[in-house]
This record gives C-alpha cells, structure tokens and sequence, in this order.
C-alpha cells in the first residue's frame, strides 16, 4: 500500500492539483467541473478518486490539496473516507486536507450525525464544510475559521477558501 504524501513529487510551474475523494461520482465530476470553469492565472487540475490508495504505478502530478466528500445519507462513505485517511502522510494535514460534508439540508434523512464529520475533522485539524446541493444551505463549524486561517497565514496555498463558490455552482448544476 502506498502512502500519499505531499512532497514526493516536484511542483509544477503555476500549477494547482486538487485530489476529490468520495463515493459519489456525479457530485465530484459536478465540483470539478464548477472548479474548472473558473477563470484563474494559474492552471487548476482536478482529479477524482473513489477511494485511496492511489495506484502506484500511475504517473500523475503532485496533489496540493485532498478533499474528503462525505454523504452525510451513507455510512458507507465515511467508512470509505476513514479507510482513505490511513493512506495520507501526516504532514498532508498541515494546510492540504479538508472535508466537505453532503446531504446537511435534511438531517432527519442522515445516516451519520453532524458531530462525527465535525470530531473527525478536528481529529485532523482540518478545515470542513457542510452543504446541501439540493438546498442553498452551507454551514462551517465554529473551530472551522480558525483551521483555515492559521494555513493562509503560514503561506500554505489553501483553496478551501474558495470552495464554498464551487459547492453552490455545483448545487445550481444539480439543480
């Protein structure tokens, strides 16, 4: 098994890889594709991945940032993003993960409560947001801000800021 780690590979010139991780294939192509159409000076791929380990014979570029999407409607995607995080080095939690839980809007319909997306999240020191594509609703816990400012000020490139545009444009996508 192969662990990701965020500096095996060199960076690439005016390049940004982000890696999405989740079990919902329409909702990540919905997110990359809402990435993508962003006009920016820097180059932006995105890849998607049900789960980790990646294979290890794939030549493929450095990932700067991984992004756990969580159907809050499936215990069996936490389980899989669970399973994915024993498969990140450590030092990808420092300013490089984030979660983005889905399906927030209808709580009575959630097959995993709130608090465990926000304990694993604090667990990992990382940045989460919940949403609901159906829905306008998009909610950051209150230890979120602090998680995400502390990596823009150390420097650490963080497009998790600007994630939540990428989750509403995919909300009107679903639409």
């Amino acid at each position: 098994m192969s662990v990701l780690r965020p500096l095996d590979k060199q960076p690439g010139l005016n390049t940004a890889t982000i890696l999405l991780v989740g079990t919902e294939d329409a909702l990540l192509q919905q997110l990359a594709d809402s990435m993508l159409k962003e006009d920016c000076a820097s180059e932006l791929k995105v890849h998607l991945a049900r789960s980790l380990p990646l294979p290890s014979n794939v030549n493929r570029p450095r990932i700067d940032l991984i992004v756990f999407v969580v159907n809050l409607h499936s215990k069996y995607s936490l389980r899989n993003v669970e399973e994915s995080l024993r498969h990140v080095d450590a030092t990808f939690f420092l300013g490089k993960v984030g979660f983005l839980a889905t399906g927030a809007g209808r709580e009575s319909h959630c097959s995993v409560h709130r608090n465990t997306i926000v304990r694993l999240a604090h667990t990992y020191r990382s940045p989460l947001l919940f949403c609901d594509l159906e829905g306008t609703l998009l909610h950051i816990p209150e230890f979120e801000p602090r998680c995400i400012l502390r990596p823009c000020r150390a420097g650490i490139f963080s497009p998790l800021l600007r994630m939540k545009k990428h989750v509403q444009e995919a909300g009107r996508l679903a639409q």
